[in-house]
């Protein structure tokens, strides 16, 4: 590796790095905030976008998991108006999202409303009733890494998760050498089921976003219905949480690699933040600053008779 590649990304392997530290942070305030977080037997919508989506699938699964309430997570574009809830979550690194920014403004007044985000004097932080901050948690990279877990960290405590475990098996995560076996991998197909399907979906972005790599992210049972065509020489099928009966052996079979099934979900999605990193430096990419992305969407307004 040349001193140029490893220079590459130097900002998103520190914010990794710090995920462990920021997940007990976390935990710690959540307590603090209880009264903004939905209540036990509330209703709730969880609206992001991106990354913040795919962490909303996470937390809404797992609220429900732990029998607090129906949770819905929506993709902002995507959210349903006049369906009623109790409380309407958002989520947003940088709090300027113009679509949540948006969704914010038109359910307002119907449910309270509480954003998550990292500076209350934003665009979504002032469209909502409520606001959590999570500054110690920002990111200077574009490629969101330990901002959305920190968020997961918070709102797991908030449904009684101990995070101590998963914050211990990251730092082993992070002290141990990358395995050889990911690091030659050309394709990755992420499987997860309940609130580890939400982690898949973002671990499958990372390595798009960060190393422009051909992944795929699917709920567990549907890797027999389609995607075990891709499964080959080369290819990774990486399991969070434990596989349904039979799985792994399905995917040997396809000669795939089955990974991961006994390691911490969160602590596996830091792996895949490491190897996402390792594979944009091995293609000369940075992931401080991937192609085609930025921080945060902002959309011009259209002018009449046109899109923006």
């Amino acid at each position: 590796m040349t001193q140029e590649q490893a220079a590459a990304g130097v900002r998103t392997e520190q914010e990794i790095a710090s995920q462990p530290d920021c997940w007990r942070r976390a935990a710690g305030l959540a307590g603090d905030v209880a009264g903004l977080l939905p209540a036990r037997g509330e209703r709730v919508a969880v609206v992001g976008c991106g990354t913040s989506w795919f962490i909303a699938q996470s937390y809404a699964a797992a609220r429900e998991e732990s029998g607090q309430g129906e949770t819905d997570a929506f993709t902002a574009s995507e959210m349903p108006l006049g369906r009623r809830y109790d409380r309407t979550l958002f989520l947003s690194r940088s709090g300027t999202t113009t679509e949540i920014k948006e969704a914010a403004e038109r359910v307002r007044g119907a449910s309270p409303t509480v954003a998550i985000t990292t500076d209350a004097q934003t665009p979504v932080g002032l469209a909502v009733d409520e606001v959590i901050e999570l500054a110690f948690a920002d990111e200077e990279s574009v490629v969101q890494t330990r901002f959305a877990t920190t968020e997961l960290a918070f709102l797991r405590a908030h449904l009684g998760v101990d995070i101590e475990p998963s914050a211990r098996a990251a730092e082993r995560v992070l002290a141990e050498p990358l395995p050889a076996e990911l690091l030659a991998a050309r394709q990755f197909t992420f499987l997860g089921t309940g609130w580890t399907y939400g982690l898949a979906n973002e671990a499958a972005l990372k390595l798009r976003e960060a190393a422009g790599m051909w992944t795929e992210s699917y709920p567990a049972m549907e890797y027999r219905h389609g995607p075990a065509a891709v499964t080959g020489e080369g290819s990774v099928v990486w399991l969070f949480g434990q596989p349904p009966a039979g799985l792994a052996d399905d995917i040997t079979l396809a000669g795939g690699l089955a990974w991961g099934a006994d390691e911490d979900p969160m602590a596996a999605l830091v792996r895949v933040h490491l190897v996402a990193l390792a594979k944009a430096r091995a293609a000369g990419l940075d992931p401080d600053r991937p192609r085609n992305l930025t921080r945060s969407v902002i959309l011009a307004a259209a002018e009449p008779g046109r899109t923006s």
